[in-house]
């Protein structure tokens, strides 16, 4: 038998299923990876917002760490919600030995608007986290919180990119889904620059459109494709998971992962 990609997220856990740790594993499962996690924090969260957040410790995420690492191993790992200064120390001294593709998705706030890192953690992502990042997934928010531009079109993108890449990671993924008009990526190592353009879905129901994207680029860097390869095929995944969103509750409901079983006969 063959082993599936082995992809690991160190990210928060999501009540409502929709996104954080639960996005994460499910976008892993319908793309064929094996998915494990290490969890660094509890929310209560529904389709309506965040009701409550509380750390682990440390040394809770760094058990969780070890043990995945030790014995099954991982080809990729992808983190999100990483809520205090310990933590992202925390995870970024444990990735600094890590030799494989790692994808940083700086999640700040919640898809309702509550707020997912500590104000006082925003330095240790900028110089302890985002060196370590293969790829960073910002989306405008997150960008003007890491580097104070507010993107207002393509050529904000590009100054954006430029100031994230000071900080060391190897490729940013600028996510320019808030902007007018189609939903419109920039890619780029700073020297390569790849636009990636789709049609915007009339559909309100995106839910986890932050955590789904970054862990199906796990994948893909997992199977061992280039990043810009990587990258389009997770923004194909993506985009009709997000077409596929449905209602959940009385609030924003949560993309589709499993869109394309959804459509098998």
């Amino acid at each position: 038998m063959t082993t599936p990609p082995r992809v690991l997220t160190i990210a928060g856990s999501d009540s409502g299923g929709g996104a954080g740790i639960q996005a994460d594993l499910k976008t892993m499962l319908a793309l064929g990876a094996h998915g494990m996690s290490v969890l660094t924090a509890v929310t209560a969260q529904n389709s309506v917002g965040v009701q409550g957040a509380w750390e682990l410790t440390g040394e809770s995420v760094r058990a969780q760490y070890r043990s995945v690492v030790d014995d099954i191993g991982v080809q990729a790992v992808k983190t999100g919600m990483l809520a205090s200064p310990s933590l992202v120390s925390t995870v970024a001294e444990l990735l600094a030995d890590a030799d494989v593709p790692v994808v940083v998705d700086p999640v700040s706030v919640s898809k309702h608007g509550d707020r997912l890192l500590a104000e006082d953690a925003l330095d240790a992502v900028r110089t302890r986290l985002l060196p370590r990042a293969t790829v960073a997934t910002p989306n405008l928010d997150e960008v003007a919180q890491l580097t104070g531009v507010r993107v207002a079109d393509e050529a904000g993108m590009l100054r954006a990119a430029g100031r994230l890449l000071a900080y060391g990671p190897r490729w940013v993924l600028v996510k320019g889904g808030h902007l007018p008009g189609q939903a419109v990526d920039l890619l780029t190592d700073g020297t390569a620059e790849h636009w990636l353009r789709a049609p915007r879905h009339d559909n309100r129901h995106t839910h986890g459109t932050g955590c789904t994207l970054a862990s199906a680029l796990a994948v893909g860097l997992a199977e061992g494709r280039a990043v810009p390869d990587a990258v389009r095929r997770a923004k194909e995944y993506v985009t009709a998971a997000i077409a596929a969103g449905f209602p959940l509750g009385a609030g924003i409901g949560p993309v589709d992962h499993g869109w394309a079983l959804r459509r098998s006969p």
